[in-house]
């Protein structure tokens, strides 16, 4: 009886272990699997420029379930400027990331940069600038000869200068130039070993934060008011060879950019679980002025739209300027299938 009572119990036990067991492996084969119940697509993204708040939508897309209901497992890596988002991404160390459309137009136009392209719109307008604070006696472009400036050598902001410059009446070979990285220029400007930086005029709070002083900012889009701001980009083999992975996946980030718009003080929270040194304060200050480079000054033009008829006259722009080395058309840097349709 003694022998039959523990058959008994070792075969329950048993039961017991194989029904934990297998849910535990259907648990961990929900977490794996998409929406659709299909394996989730390893994707690697990379932000504009470091981990700041106006790049903490594609968390959002993440901390929400955005990129897992689409079929995505993402990865987000910190980005460093337009030319290196490029180059990461053609090279493909990385899937999707956002440039600067303008910078973008300048890589190509160059012959600095070839096999993207944008697939669809962060932002309606450009958000490049440069920053300055309170007591630096810059308070117009033609303040910034004799001054010494820091950004990324890809950035877009950087990249333009010459061009915003020519338009704004500015002697470029009067400004210097040093190198900085995205995470490290604020601190760079708080010092006071540099002028200004290169930044997006959403910018401000954080180095207001950062620095302590009021900033000054003079935005590019006094000068340029065509331009549009940062676009989703991939590899022209990953838009040709899988164009509706490239839909769903701007879908998803799209919906994380909409979350975040409406919901920044959440948005800043989920970035600040991912980025330790995330000032949440400052990141959901970042997204409210976002808001509006975003959704055109509530013009009614759908959230990732792109126009042929803007996006030429900013090539346009560009080449009255001498800023092209070579003619463009809007659609050798902009997949129009892929774009969403307003």
């Amino acid at each position: 009886m003694n022998r039959l009572t523990r058959t008994v119990a070792a075969a329950l036990l048993a039961s017991a272990l194989t029904l934990v067991s297998a849910c535990s492996s259907d648990s961990d084969a929900s977490d794996a699997k998409g929406g659709d119940g299909k394996s989730l697509e390893k994707v690697t993204y990379l932000t504009s420029f470091g981990n700041f708040g106006r790049d903490s939508y594609a968390w959002v897309a993440k901390e929400k379930g955005f990129f897992k209901e689409a079929g995505f497992d993402v990865e987000i890596k910190p980005g460093q400027g337009t030319g290196a988002v490029i180059q990461t991404i053609v090279g493909g160390q990385a899937d999707f990331g956002p440039i600067d459309l303008t910078g973008g137009l300048l890589q190509l136009g160059n012959g600095q940069a070839k096999d993207f392209v944008a697939v669809a719109a962060i932002q309606q307008r450009t958000m490049a600038a440069i920053v300055t604070v309170e007591g630096k006696n810059i308070a117009s472009p033609k303040d910034l000869e004799g001054k010494k400036l820091a950004d990324a050598p890809a950035s877009v902001v950087r990249n333009l200068f010459p061009t915003y410059a020519r338009l704004a009446g500015v002697d470029v070979n009067k400004v210097t130039w040093v190198n900085g990285e995205a995470q490290t220029l604020m601190g760079t400007l708080a010092s006071g070993s540099v002028d200004g930086i290169g930044q997006f005029v959403v910018g401000q709070p954080t180095v207001e934060a950062v620095t302590k002083k009021k900033a000054v900012l003079l935005p590019y889009s006094n000068v340029m008011q065509d331009l549009y701001g940062n676009v989703l980009i991939t590899s022209s083999k990953i838009a040709k060879e899988k164009p509706e992975m490239v839909k769903r996946f701007s879908a998803a980030l799209i919906k994380g950019l909409e979350y975040s718009l409406a919901n920044p003080q959440e948005a800043a929270e989920l970035l600040k679980k991912n980025v330790d040194a995330t000032n949440p304060a400052a990141a959901a200050a970042e997204l409210q002025l976002m808001a509006g480079y975003v959704r055109s000054n509530n013009s009614g033009t759908k959230i990732g739209t792109l126009d042929s008829g803007r996006v030429a006259k900013s090539i346009a722009i560009l080449q009255g300027a001498g800023s092209l080395k070579q003619n463009l058309t809007p659609d050798q840097i902009i997949d129009f299938n892929l774009v969403p349709q307003s």
